[in-house]
């Protein structure tokens, strides 16, 4: 019978957040997780077997997360959708900040991750596909909301500009709507 593991896989998640929230991307390795959950880098490698395994899990985990604030997105229109996004991005930022999107970086250069990424992004189209003003509409606010998600990486939130670019992505598109 095997020694039962002393942290579990979760909880060496919760301290990768943690290290990455601190230290940003760069910060996060197999060595410092090990040392952040005081157990051993092997204790890390049995749950995360590369540093690959432990970015693919924690940015699995924040997508679960995200996926799960937006709710059951069968049935919505294309501007409610849109609208939920808007409202679930605004208030998931304090837990995802720019450090964790840099984190995005090292997953996606991951050939599985980036096609995992790519069919995550084609389904949302998808829920926004038609010819009609409000999905052309919904299309460009997302696309919007991503960009500034991806400029977030580079650091443009230095002075908490975010949340008022995500407020002229929101307003403009209620403007769009208006002028149907």
């Amino acid at each position: 019978m095997g020694r039962k593991p002393t942290i579990t896989r979760e909880r060496l998640l919760e301290i990768a957040d943690k290290i990455v929230r601190s230290e940003g991307a760069a910060g996060l390795t197999i060595d410092a997780l090990a040392r952040a959950a005081n157990i051993s880098k092997g204790g890390v490698q049995y749950s995360f077997a590369s540093k690959d395994d432990l970015i693919r899990a924690l940015v699995e985990r924040w997508t679960q997360k995200f996926d799960e604030l937006l709710g059951e997105m069968d049935g919505l229109s294309a501007v409610d959708l849109i609208r939920q996004y808007i409202k679930v991005t605004r208030d998931s930022q304090p837990a995802m900040n720019a450090k964790m999107a840099g984190l995005m970086i090292a997953y996606i250069q991951n050939p599985e991750n980036l096609t995992e990424t790519r069919q995550w992004y084609r389904s949302m189209l998808e829920r926004l596909g038609g010819e009609t003003n409000e999905a052309q509409a919904a299309r460009v606010a997302l696309l919007a909301v991503e960009g500034l998600f991806l400029l977030r990486i580079t650091g443009i939130d230095e002075h908490g500009e975010w949340s008022a670019f995500l407020n002229d992505v929101e307003s403009v598109f209620e403007r769009l709507l208006e002028k149907r």
